[in-house]
């Protein structure tokens, strides 16, 4: 994977919670973990403010996206051997 720095590797791992060395196993439970907290239908009952909701609702799916790319990219820069299969 050519153009990632140092920076979207540590970037990532602020994201799902890690500290190196990275296992697939650690990977792999971190995603589920923050996919749970950030899942964009448990904002359905928060708020009796439609506006509350939808931004609680957007941020919910910004960072299910970024959970998801920094997965992504910390599979395939950090434990590619393992991963592939």
């Amino acid at each position: 994977m050519s153009g990632v720095t140092q920076e979207d590797v540590n970037q990532a791992l602020a994201v799902l919670g890690l500290t190196l060395p990275v296992t697939p196993e650690n990977l792999d439970r971190a995603k589920r973990v923050q996919l749970y907290t950030w899942n964009p239908a448990r904002y359905s009952n928060v708020t009796n403010n439609p506006k509350s909701y939808m931004q609680a609702y957007k941020k919910a799916e910004e960072m299910t996206k970024l959970i998801e790319a920094s997965y992504t990219l910390l599979s395939a820069v950090l434990v590619p051997d393992e991963m592939e299969g």
